[in-house]
């Protein structure tokens, strides 16, 4: 061999070598086949170390691809393809495997033809492979992603009349085709008439920012069922061609439908569908606002005997009866009204442009409608009624605490006047009962703020025996306006529970109490019991607040109590139950207070696991003189001791009361011939020194 045919021969194996690339050469008449040294490299063996006969490629090929690999080699030599091309897996020395690409093709024939010689360049594409691997793993997760989220993927050429739509995609559209491929107009035709030209406008932003876009937009589809989407679109460019808008399409209607439903449950009753007190409150400040909408007329609604029904009834038909009435009096209502439901069995409505005549004719509509309403199966004989307190406003800065103050006053003459009638406020009214609501809401918020409102305490006795036998106080508050008038305990709760502001005070008075006399509670010296609103009850806070607050205030939970009414029960049965549950968890007492008023009293009393029972006073003050007041707390006493229950007879001012309620066995008693309320802080001072009694 020459010089230089040696110098060519190095240079092709090196070439080979860094290439990558092993050669054979099969000599079809001998049956040998050669494999260069590159090839065994390739596998990792040295060059001689393997045989060159013709089926050396085919004992390391895996079991997978020799049927392929065979079928290519012998299609090609019988003349069906121009080429031997195929991909295939050889075992390398190390006992892995070397992917390669296996190109050849007849180079030689003998004189009638027939192929002699075969020769072929397998290439090593490991890495390739390994590459096209790890991409299909990453499409896979990209597709469980893509259908995990439920989005569709699109993407249109620019220079094309076509677009390509993914099967999510055509799904989402109601598109029943096989194939990615659609028209490039298709996508306009589902827009929604009134969101197409910006939503068109928005799919070509990304061609002037380069960015990504994010658009939400309404579809038709060919059922005529309406569905919200949301797309991100981007504009990817491929250098000198248009290239593609690329974009995804997600279809976010029920969830558009669940942000419309959170939407209207934050802004409206759950049982009536009216507006709940703040939204009403938003939307009345901004018609008082508008010099267009006086005068206008604010009612103020109290269903009459609602109490006693639900107590007859239950809570279930109570509901029922309540929707029936709300449906039968809004029906009344003028298009330009709105009414809420402030809590309850009360309501208010708002009549824009509406004078005097016009809101006593429409007091007389709601009244009718209330009375005639059909409260449902099993409800047919009973009725309702109202008391309807209007308020007229005529100037634009009256404010809303002051229109719906004003309502709820002459509500209050409505029922004062017998119920089932109308009032409308009067400045002179207000004066003859001494009280404005909204004032009194206003003086509440002061005290609350500025920390007057004053801490008093009653004492509860075990009946026969000194109070420092029992040490129990009921806490009670008092509130002194700025000019000094004091202002009776049932006018400002009252107020506070319509101005949604009785759980507040609760929590002021709990706070003042714990905080001054915290200690006194845990050295035994006093139990101190707190009243609750509804309100309260429903405050999902509350245990986190007293809980804390014991903790840092040092107080115990044994010397605590909390006295729940039997209106604040009927109006959240549910988070009654929770509050008593989670207060016996932890030791404080829980009383039912005004036991007996309503007609569902020993309902609450089996399904409440109570420590005391406080019998309304409207029964223990008239005992000596009325033998069923008698025989009520006969038999409340009886109940209350099969349960494990003490019992304190409330409202006690009379000796003779206080004799008959020993005798019956009745254990605690309370009212101004036992104690009457004084400062907090002098009732601790005593208990502390053991003064008094």
């Amino acid at each position: 061999m020459t010089k230089d045919r040696s110098r060519e021969v190095e240079a092709l194996e090196l070439a080979l070598e860094r290439a990558r690339l092993g050669v054979w050469d099969w000599d079809l008449r001998s049956g040998k086949c050669y494999y260069s040294p590159t090839w065994s490299h390739m596998l990792g063996y040295d060059a001689h170390e393997l045989s060159d006969t013709f089926d050396r490629w085919l004992k390391l090929t895996h079991p997978d691809d020799k049927a392929q690999a065979l079928e290519s080699g012998e299609r090609h030599i019988a003349g069906l393809t121009d080429m031997i091309e195929t991909e295939l897996r050889l075992q390398h020395k190390s006992g892995g495997w070397v992917w390669v690409l296996d190109r050849g093709g007849i180079v030689e024939r003998d004189g009638e033809g027939r192929p002699i010689r075969v020769i072929g360049v397998q290439t090593d594409i490991t890495r390739q492979k390994e590459a096209e691997a790890e991409l299909e793993q990453a499409n896979a997760r990209l597709r469980l992603a893509l259908a995990a989220t439920g989005i569709g993927i699109w993407h249109h050429e620019l220079n094309s009349p076509k677009s390509y739509w993914d099967a999510r995609t055509r799904e989402i559209y109601g598109v029943v085709s096989k194939t990615d491929e659609v028209s490039a107009d298709l996508w306009h035709t589902f827009l929604h008439p009134e969101d197409k030209e910006a939503t068109e406008r928005a799919h070509l932003e990304p061609l002037e920012n380069q960015g990504v876009t994010a658009v939400e937009y309404r579809i038709i589809r060919r059922d005529g069922e309406i569905r919200h989407i949301e797309s991100l679109v981007r504009h990817l460019s491929d250098g000198p061609s248009a290239g593609r808008i690329l974009g995804t399409v997600r279809d976010i209607t029920e969830e558009r439908q669940r942000q419309q439903e959170l939407a209207f449950a934050a802004r409206h009753d759950v049982l009536t569908g009216l507006l709940n007190r703040a939204a009403f409150e938003k939307q009345l400040s901004g018609t008082i606002g508008d010099p267009l909408q006086l005068p206008l007329a604010v009612f103020y609604v109290d269903i009459d005997y609602f109490k006693a029904l639900n107590d007859f009834a239950g809570h279930a038909a109570g509901d029922l009866a309540l929707k029936n009435v709300t449906a039968s009096f809004v029906g009344c209502l003028p298009p330009s009204a709105f009414a809420a439901r402030l809590g309850g069995d009360e309501f208010a409505m708002v009549f824009p442009t509406c004078d005097a005549v016009q809101a006593r004719k429409l007091a007389e509509t709601i009244l009718a409608a209330i009375r005639n309403a059909d409260l449902g199966q099993g409800l047919l004989s009973r009725k309702l009624a109202a008391s309807v307190g209007i308020a007229l406003i005529t100037d634009c800065s009256t404010s809303v605490a002051d229109a719906l103050a004003n309502a709820d006053d002459a509500c209050y003459a409505a029922k004062a006047a017998g119920r089932n009638r109308f009032a409308v406020f009067s400045v002179d009214g207000a004066g003859a009962r001494g009280l404005n609501s909204s004032r009194v809401a206003t003086d509440t918020l002061e005290a609350l703020d500025e920390g007057t409102l004053q801490l008093f305490g009653q004492q509860i006795h075990l009946l026969g025996k000194p109070w420092q036998a029992s040490r129990r106080i009921e806490v009670l508050a008092r509130l002194t306006t700025r000019n000094g008038t004091s202002i009776p305990p049932g006018d400002f709760v009252k107020v506070a529970e319509r101005f949604g502001l009785a759980s507040r005070v609760d929590r002021w008075i709990i706070l003042r109490a714990l905080s001054l006399y915290g200690a006194a509670t845990r050295s035994g010296e006093v139990t101190l019991c707190f009243n609750l609103s509804a309100q309260t009850l429903s405050d999902p806070q509350l245990w986190s607040f007293v809980d804390n607050l014991i903790e840092e205030t040092g107080a115990s939970h044994a010397g605590i109590g909390f006295e729940i009414t039997e209106t604040a029960a009927v109006t959240n049965y549910e988070a009654a139950a929770q509050f008593v549950q989670k207060a016996r968890e932890r030791q404080c007492r829980v009383s039912l207070d005004d036991f007996g008023a309503g007609m569902s009293s020993f309902e609450y009393l089996r399904r409440f696991p109570v420590d005391a029972i406080k019998i309304d006073g409207s029964f223990v003050e008239n005992i000596t003189h009325s033998r069923f007041d008698r025989e009520i707390v006969v038999a409340v006493a009886g109940i209350a001791r099969s349960l494990g229950c003490s019992v304190v007879a409330e409202r006690i001012e009379q000796e003779d009361v206080l004799d008959m309620l020993y005798e019956l066995g009745i254990d605690y008693g309370q009212g101004f011939l036992l104690h009457r309320p004084e400062p907090l802080e002098a009732l601790i001072a005593r208990a502390a020194s053991k003064v008094g009694s």
